[in-house]
């Protein structure tokens, strides 16, 4: 637990409706604990990017209730729900929606910048993340001259820059080799633990998954433990 006590993320009969009749989700309850590292499978369209959209604020439910750290968030203004993202969240992709004009360096640089950070202080924060995840000799590269994996460190980078307390992970590896993949993944796990950043991260892979402290499957019949 926190310091305050409070789960890192806890829904609790959370319910969103894909039609006016038919739920994708519904009645879903999920407690995660901070420093948590959780894979999250299912097939698709059982509403996995749903979840995740509406854990981040970027949706609200019809029903059911949404806190992160504490703070209730389903029932924030859309702008509060941005400003509360641009702290206290970082987000991972399978596409790596680097900024193709903008270098290594400011893509990682983004999230404290948008956060009030000063310049100076911003740099010096998008510096260390890059070393700590080995691609600061790339820092002036704009990504068109990186390779995959390193394109995935810097957007690994610019989700842990601002040091989130949730880091929210939809298929981060699903556009790199086996290796590569394997790389970017411990890298994000070990900068997670390192940190005490809780993840949830949504992967079809089982091998991936098995990497994680805890393994939830999401059916139409709602959430369940994998063994």
């Amino acid at each position: 637990m926190s310091a305050s006590g409070a789960p890192a993320v806890r829904l609790v009969g959370v319910t969103r409706f894909f039609s006016a009749t038919q739920p994708i989700l519904k009645d879903l309850s999920l407690v995660l604990l901070p420093g948590e590292r959780v894979a999250l499978q299912g097939e698709s369209g059982v509403g996995k990017s749903t979840l995740l959209n509406l854990i981040a604020g970027l949706d609200v439910p019809d029903a059911g209730t949404i806190e992160i750290a504490g703070r209730r968030i389903d029932n924030l203004s859309t702008a509060e729900r941005t400003l509360f993202r641009r702290t206290e969240l970082g987000f991972v992709f399978q596409a790596f929606h680097l900024l193709p004009h903008l270098s290594a360096l400011q893509n990682t640089m983004l999230p404290v910048m948008l956060a009030g950070t000063p310049e100076a202080l911003a740099r010096k924060r998008a510096l260390t993340i890059l070393d700590e995840l080995g691609i600061a000799a790339r820092a002036e590269a704009k990504p068109g001259e990186l390779s995959g994996g390193e394109q995935q460190r810097v957007a690994l980078a610019r989700a842990l820059v601002h040091r989130p307390k949730l880091v929210l992970a939809d298929e981060p590896t699903g556009n790199l080799d086996p290796a590569t993949a394997r790389l970017a993944l411990d890298l994000l796990l070990a900068q997670c633990a390192r940190h005490g950043i809780t993840l949830l991260m949504v992967t079809h892979s089982p091998e991936t998954a098995a990497l994680a402290d805890r393994r939830l499957l999401l059916t139409q019949a709602g959430l369940a433990a994998v063994p």
